[in-house]
C-alpha cells in the first residue's frame, strides 16, 4: 500500500521504524495521540503537513481516516549537502518544482540515473515524494540515485548558485531553444510541475530559461518526457565536449 490511514496505523508504523515519506494531518485535529504522532515523526525525520480536512480525505481515499494519513516511502530522502558531497565536480543535477504525479517523479529519476546525473532535488511541499508508486515507476533507479528533499527550493537554488552551479529552467514560454544553452558544465536543470510550470520565484532564480519547440494543436509535453529531452541534450553536449 502507498498510504496508511488512521491514528493507530500511522502511530504503529512510526513506532516500528517503517520508512514513511510524509504524514498529513487535518487542520484543527488535536489530542494526545496526535501529539504523539507528531513527536514520533520528528524523531524519525518524517515531515508532517497540516492540510484542510477535504485534502486529507482525498489523499486517504474511501474509509475512515481520523484526520491522519501517512504515505509509505520506497526510500528515505538524503540531505542536499550529502548529495553534493557525493557528486563529482562539473556534474548534472535535476531540480523539480512541484511535480505532483509520483509516476512522473519516478520516470524522471530513472532518466536522471541513465544520464549519469549526480542526483535529484525535490521540495517537501506540494510535490510527489518517494512513495512506493514513485519507486515502481523508477524501476530500481531509486536504489542507485540520491534524491534530496528541501523545504525551500528557491533558497536551495540560491545556495547552488553561490556554490558555482548554473541553473537552467525549462519554460514553454521561453524564447531560447534548449539546444542554444551550454549544458556541459556544472548544471542544474529545473523542471516545473504538471500544467503549472515553474513558480515565479523559482523562475527568477534561473540563470537561463529555455523551451522545447513543438508543433501541432497540443504544444505542451509531459514533464517526464520534457525532462528526458533536455537531460539527454546535456549528455550529448558533454560527450561532444
Amino acid at each position: 500500500m502507498d498510504r496508511l490511514t488512521g491514528i493507530h496505523a500511522v502511530r504503529e508504523a512510526l513506532s516500528a521504524g517503517r520508512a514513511l515519506d510524509r504524514i498529513v494531518i487535518a487542520r484543527g485535529r488535536k489530542g494526545d495521540r496526535i501529539e504523539e504522532i507528531v513527536r514520533l515523526a520528528k524523531e524519525h525525520g518524517v515531515p508532517v503537513r497540516f492540510e484542510d480536512r477535504e485534502q486529507v480525505a482525498r489523499l486517504a481515499g474511501p474509509g475512515e481516516h481520523q484526520g491522519v494519513v501517512a504515505l509509505a516511502a520506497a526510500k528515505q530522502a538524503t540531505h542536499l549537502q550529502d548529495l553534493l558531497a557525493s557528486g563529482k565536480k562539473g556534474g548534472l543535477l535535476i531540480l523539480l518544482d512541484g511535480v505532483e504525479d509520483p509516476r512522473n517523479l519516478g520516470a524522471i529519476i530513472r532518466t536522471a540515473l541513465a544520464a549519469g546525473a549526480i542526483g535529484v532535488v525535490i521540495a517537501e511541499r506540494r510535490a510527489a515524494g518517494l512513495t512506493e508508486t514513485a519507486g515502481r515507476a523508477a524501476a530500481g533507479a531509486l536504489e542507485h540515485l540520491p534524491v534530496a528533499r528541501v523545504t525551500n527550493l528557491a533558497r536551495t537554488m540560491q545556495e547552488l548558485k553561490d556554490a558555482g552551479w548554473w541553473l537552467v529552467g525549462l519554460d514553454e514560454q521561453a524564447t531560447k531553444n534548449y539546444t542554444e544553452v551550454d549544458l556541459a558544465g556544472q548544471i542544474a536543470i529545473v523542471l516545473g510541475g504538471e500544467g503549472k510550470g515553474l513558480h515565479e520565484l523559482v523562475r527568477k532564480r534561473c540563470d537561463f530559461l529555455v523551451s522545447i519547440p513543438t508543433t501541432g494543436p497540443v504544444r505542451s509535453l509531459n514533464v517526464s518526457v520534457a525532462a528526458g529531452i533536455v537531460i539527454f541534450e546535456a549528455v550529448r553536449q558533454r560527450r561532444k565536449r
